[in-house]
């Protein structure tokens, strides 16, 4: 049975003219850049750029204040290396699929937040899965291996610091099955932690009796604008307001939740896991996912299966035709007795049976007599044949 991974297609588009191209996202209504926590403006280097080779590729970080809109003379520029996927999961760049896989899965064992409680765990993980997903893709791993993360990020696929800003809302899980539950398919319920609505306030982050007022940081506007004068010229971007997340207003936080408007709870769930899962398979419920914030809508849950290997006789006793003179290591075919294909539940893969022949170490007199018996017999039969 052979499993092949499904996904979006990703193709590349370069800008031809523009030196540098700026990638921005449209949230309530306003153009913003993607700013985050480390308020870097990033500006992404075309193919065709003469400061760059097309090999290598880095990114340009504009390094500024988390002000409000100011104009600065002499910023400086930083430049960040592209994330080495192949270093994060300790394989070769010739690393075969089988490799890659298998060093992901023993990685992920080990950071995954749900078992490795340790400060920076999570982040590694973060780091592991996007490795993985970008080198277990041929295509995704073709246009890394070319243009590094530049070219993925021009491909759309949202990554570091043009990351998609709902993906925070999506929630990784690691659930573990037993095999035959994997060949079957299983029902179970799991227990998550996520972010769920604040009560107290309802999820809108304030505290119950307090009214919100105007932001004075951006006049109400929920954008700011910054300008940096360099060597290549004078660019400016419009950003969201970091006093108050684009809203325009500001106000007392609530003493629940913080200010955030969600608060962490555990919760009891339902999954489905389909028949024919394999390990490392992605099973996503839509909406169990972390909370929006200002009552925004929930993000998807990701249950990533870890299938237990253990031998079971799970259909019970099969007849299977040995044809005579079949050697050692030989690998009979029964077709459509394998387990069933993912999400194809009345298709069945082929079990593979590979023949061992069993030769006994000690012979009784009896025994060895007719062995040689059978030998003479076989020796007349060839001189017969040659004659």
């Amino acid at each position: 049975m052979a499993i092949i991974p499904c996904g979006s297609t990703y193709v590349a588009h370069w800008g031809i003219r523009p030196q540098f191209m700026l990638r921005s996202y449209l949230k309530n209504g306003i153009v913003t850049s993607q700013y985050g926590p480390n308020n870097k403006m990033s500006y992404l280097a075309a193919p065709n750029s003469s400061l760059f080779s097309r090999g290598s590729f880095p990114i340009l970080s504009y390094v500024g204040p988390s002000q409000a809109s100011h104009r600065h003379r002499g910023s400086r520029f930083a430049v960040r290396a592209d994330a080495d996927y192949y270093s994060i999961l300790g394989v070769s760049k010739n690393a075969s699929k089988s490799e890659i896989k298998s060093a992901y899965r023993k990685l992920a064992r080990s950071y995954h937040p749900d078992v490795n409680k340790e400060s920076g765990a999570e982040q590694k993980f973060k780091e592991i899965s996007n490795a993985y997903e970008v080198l277990s893709d041929d295509e995704k791993r073709s246009l890394y291996d070319r243009y590094g993360e530049a070219g993925l990020k021009g491909a759309g696929m949202g990554m570091g610091d043009f990351s998609n800003p709902f993906d925070c809302l999506s929630h990784y899980l690691r659930a573990w099955e037993e095999w035959e539950e994997a060949v079957f398919g299983v029902e179970k319920e799991i227990e998550i932690t996520r972010l769920e609505s604040c009560g107290t306030c309802n999820g809108s982050g304030a505290k119950p009796g307090t009214t919100p007022s105007r932001c004075s940081t951006c006049g109400g506007q929920g954008q700011v604008v910054s300008s940096a004068r360099t060597p290549l010229g004078v660019f400016q971007q419009v950003m969201t307001c970091s006093s108050c997340g684009g809203t325009g207003e500001t106000f007392t936080a609530c003493n629940t939740c913080s200010g955030d408007g969600r608060v962490r709870r555990t919760k009891r769930i339902s999954l489905k896991v389909p028949a024919g899962v394999d390990s490392g398979s992605r099973l996503r419920v839509r909406s169990e996912g972390n909370a929006g914030k200002r009552g925004g809508s929930p993000g998807d849950l990701f249950v990533i299966i870890e299938v237990i290997q253990t031998l079971y006789k799970v259909d019970g006793m099969v007849d299977l035709k040995i044809p005579a003179g079949t050697q050692p290591n030989t690998t009979l075919v029964m077709a459509k007795k394998g387990v069933p294909v993912l999400n194809k539940s009345n298709m069945r893969g082929d079990q593979l049976v590979r023949v061992q022949v069993e030769i006994p170490k000690r012979l009784g007199s009896e025994e060895r007599k007719l062995i040689e018996e059978l030998a003479d017999l076989s020796k007349g039969k060839t001189a017969n044949s040659r004659r």
